[in-house]
């Protein structure tokens, strides 16, 4: 019974959704810094996570692009990072766009699965779709 218990969880851990929530930006010279909550909290743990955004300005132009390290991200756990998009202003920024997760290492370990899983939400007043 143990080892079937055990087998299930990890089948749900690799189901489980990564949560990125752009909690909050604030103006640090002359780039925006971008305060993210990732939800890990019912998944399994990750050592890489890096994913490619892009910054669009109000008019909808694509802006700035970065790649972020959001790991490590340990199992069942929600942590706060905090990045720079450089060279832009944050009341320039209309929308963020998860574009890809570059690299993903740990879980299932499939790129292509982490971005399935991954979820995008605002509380920063710009939208953050993938």
């Amino acid at each position: 019974m143990a080892v079937s218990a055990v087998a299930q969880e990890s089948a749900g851990d690799k189901a489980a959704p990564i949560k990125l929530q752009l909690n909050k930006t604030e103006t640090a010279g002359e780039a925006c810094r971008i305060t993210m909550v990732v939800d890990n909290s019912r998944g399994a743990g990750l050592k890489t996570y890096k994913v490619d955004l892009f910054a669009f300005d109000t008019d909808g132009v694509a802006q700035k692009r970065v790649a972020v390290e959001l790991a490590p991200l340990p199992p069942h756990k929600t942590t706060v990072k905090i990045f720079d998009f450089p060279g832009i202003a944050c009341g320039k920024v209309g929308r963020i766009l998860l574009n890809d997760v570059l690299a993903c290492d740990g879980g299932d370990g499939a790129r292509e699965a982490c971005l399935e899983r991954t979820e995008t939400e605002s509380k920063a007043g710009i939208p953050f779709d993938r």
